[in-house]
């Protein structure tokens, strides 16, 4: 890997989108949105996704003017069609918009329909919490992973993001509902690195620690076996259904030719319910008590367990320190457009 600032690899980004299209403010929010999920250590969905980002642009499934349009709304509720924009700037306006209705009610809800891959699902949980709101959100995708007693992908790895503002650091958990995303699968595999616990099943349905056999029979393991497998399901129903949008099974089974993916938004603002006389949400101190509790006492190597997030930060503080770690023949082509 090569390491490159972060504003070169920002900039590179800029120059590629404003090349493809796209106006020069969303051009500049898109970029942030690559820049920042490799920034973070989230290699597998940063710029290690641009080049299917352009194929989808390139063959229709992205229409780079597309913008959200409010379908209906009912208070805080509302519904948006992505009219196949690109997904990370569809899912970065609307989780500001579910953020903005918690200002004025409580608690904002967006469901979204007809949109792209939203690329790193966290971004959106640090983009809440940022703004001092519980964020969660969650996306359906194209049907990757196998029902509990099934062997053939009926539905969707389905990304969830929770966060919780903290000062001290924010607490955000982002997870497919899939042992390994099948981009991890792949960067494991590019690695030559077998998986640290088992992830899938190979083409004779035994469960296996090599990623490049989970991709090839296409049956990765649900987190919890047949909870995990549960779970995907209820999360597919409910942003369809809030989103009056596709199922997995409507979207479709080629990943360059997926798109139509329906997603839903909350913001949830605690400061909604605090004494307006208290100078900090109870919120803040009781995140705080719950990680202090959650790191003591160390584990049997003498180190603090981490809670979801916290090695973002940590990735982040080297990463703008030492270089943003890049494949260079991705950075080569990047640079070439």
């Amino acid at each position: 890997m090569l390491r490159v600032s972060y504003s070169e690899l920002f900039d590179t980004l800029l120059r590629a989108l404003l090349k493809l299209g796209l106006e020069h403010e969303r051009a500049i929010r898109c970029a942030k949105l690559f820049a920042d999920t490799d920034r973070d250590g989230v290699y597998t969905h940063g710029l290690s996704r641009f080049p299917r980002f352009v194929t989808m642009i390139q063959n229709g499934r992205i229409d780079i003017h597309a913008a959200p349009e409010l379908l209906k709304s009912s208070g805080p509720l509302e519904r948006w069609d992505g009219r196949i924009g690109p997904g990370n700037l569809n899912a970065y306006q609307c989780m500001e918009r579910a953020i903005v209705l918690s200002r004025q009610y409580g608690i904002g809800c967006v469901a979204l329909a007809n949109t792209n891959h939203w690329m790193r699902g966290g971004s959106y949980g640090w983009q809440a919490a940022d703004a001092d709101v519980i964020g969660i959100c969650w996306t359906n995708t194209l049907p990757n992973l196998p029902p509990w007693g099934a062997s053939d992908p009926r539905v969707g790895n389905n990304p969830l993001v929770i966060a919780v503002p903290r000062a001290k650091g924010h607490v955000v958990l982002d997870m497919a509902m899939s042992q390994f995303s099948y981009g991890a699968l792949a960067s494991y595999r590019l690695r030559g690195e077998m998986l640290p616990v088992d992830g899938g099943f190979d083409a004779d349905g035994k469960l296996t620690r090599d990623p490049g056999a989970i991709e090839t029979s296409n049956r990765s393991l649900p987190i919890g076996f047949w909870k995990g497998s549960g779970l995907a399901l209820m999360l597919d129903l409910v942003a369809a259904i809030l989103a009056d949008g596709k199922a997995t099974h409507e979207i479709p089974a080629i990943p360059e030719h997926e798109n139509g993916q329906s997603q839903v938004f909350l913001a949830l603002n605690p400061a909604a319910l605090s004494d307006a006389a208290s100078e900090a949400s109870p919120g803040v101190r009781i995140a705080d008590l719950v990680i202090e509790y959650f790191q003591l006492p160390p584990n049997s190597t003498g180190e603090r367990v981490r809670y979801p997030g916290e090695q973002v930060l940590k990735t982040r503080k080297e990463n703008l320190a030492d270089g943003v770690p890049v494949d260079p023949s991705i950075l080569q082509q990047l640079q070439s457009m």
